[in-house]
């Protein structure tokens, strides 16, 4: 037990036992996180891979779309996350706006329990840019005399897909799976700015969980447990 004033008290393992049974926001958090992967992840190597073979083609001015569709993965945090917030303002924001021009009300998004995950989900996946280098690295390093093989044989651009592009394409797909599940249980900057954590802990992510915890409670030991417990889970 250590509250950053008083000297640290050693408590064996009651931290890690209040933790796992007696802590219900721990689970809400671990829920929260679980659900927040579990969607995210898929969406983002598809949505990347997708990406990647939109603009991995030989037109004319392909760099400026490369550099449109890459750019908000490297906007800073805050000012990204203030921008989306007015997106969602469910009075003022774009979104709700041209929902009434064609007579539906919106909904209240970041105010509500029901849509404030998914909403964060949307923002988040404004930055797949990030991913979609990753594939475009990817298939450019294929060998272009494997395709003009499978076209000799009469392959047409599914057969490509499945039999070329995808197996080989497997080191960045791993690598971008690892990418995203760690970067996910690394969410801290939209659910703080945005939400910080609500409605109702229906955005309380791990390690905003853990900010609260070590920074807003001074529980510094159990903090710790509950970063020890991150280390685990994503390993």
């Amino acid at each position: 037990h250590w509250d950053l004033l008083s000297a640290p008290k050693f408590v064996g393992l009651d931290n890690y036992e209040k933790l796992l049974t007696r802590d219900p926001l721990f689970w809400q958090a671990l829920k929260v996180t679980a659900i927040y992967t579990l969607v995210y992840v898929p969406l983002d190597l598809a949505g990347g891979l997708a990406l990647a073979l939109l603009v991995n083609q030989k037109v004319r001015g392909i760099s400026v779309f490369r550099t449109f569709f890459y750019l908000p993965s490297v906007l800073a945090g805050v000012a990204f996350v203030v921008l989306w917030m007015w997106i969602f303002n469910p009075e003022a924001g774009l979104i709700n706006s041209l929902l009434r021009l064609v007579g539906i009300q919106g909904p209240r998004w970041l105010a509500d329990p029901a849509t404030a995950l998914p909403a964060l989900l949307i923002m988040s996946l404004w930055g797949m840019g990030r991913s979609m280098i990753i594939f475009l690295a990817g298939l450019q390093d294929i060998p272009e005399p494997l395709y003009e093989a499978a076209s000799m044989d009469g392959a047409g651009r599914w057969p490509k897909f499945w039999r070329i592009t995808l197996p080989l394409l497997t080191p960045a797909i791993f690598f971008n799976l690892v990418l995203s599940i760690i970067s996910t249980f690394q969410t801290f900057t939209s659910a703080f700015v945005a939400t910080n954590g609500g409605p109702l802990d229906s955005t309380l992510f791990f390690v905003l969980y853990l900010y609260r915890k070590a920074f807003q409670e001074f529980q510094m030991g159990y903090a710790s447990a509950v970063a020890y417990l991150l280390f685990v889970i994503r390993k």
